[in-house]
């Protein structure tokens, strides 16, 4: 399990990340591109994925990482339940999620 103080602290550490609001959940942005989202009262957060890497994490368990059901999860948007994640992988999923806005957003900007 990992509480809502642990999840901000390991998105916030990531280099040049801004911590705002987004409707009635926090996100967690690089260079103004969102890469995860937090919902304190569900103890669910939501994280950018590329679809690779979406088929990677929800092959773990899929009551603890599962794409969102409908088109946003088509898109990598991915599901994650606090209360049941590992402090490793939460760590390994943030790291990636912020490495794809992170390059993709470096990308758009060189062409």
């Amino acid at each position: 399990m990992v509480d809502i103080a642990t999840f901000r602290q390991i998105a916030s550490s990531l280099p040049n990340v801004e911590e705002l609001p987004h409707f009635e959940n926090t996100s967690f942005r690089i260079k103004k591109k969102i890469f995860a989202t937090l919902k304190e009262k569900s103890q669910e957060a939501c994280v950018k994925l590329s679809e690779i890497d979406q088929s990677v994490f929800c092959t773990f368990d899929k009551t603890v990482i599962y794409p969102v059901n409908n088109k946003w999860g088509k898109q990598g948007w991915t599901l994650v339940n606090l209360s049941k994640i590992e402090l490793d992988t939460l760590t390994d999923l943030l790291n990636t999620a912020y490495n794809e806005v992170l390059n993709k957003t470096s990308k758009s900007k060189k062409t």
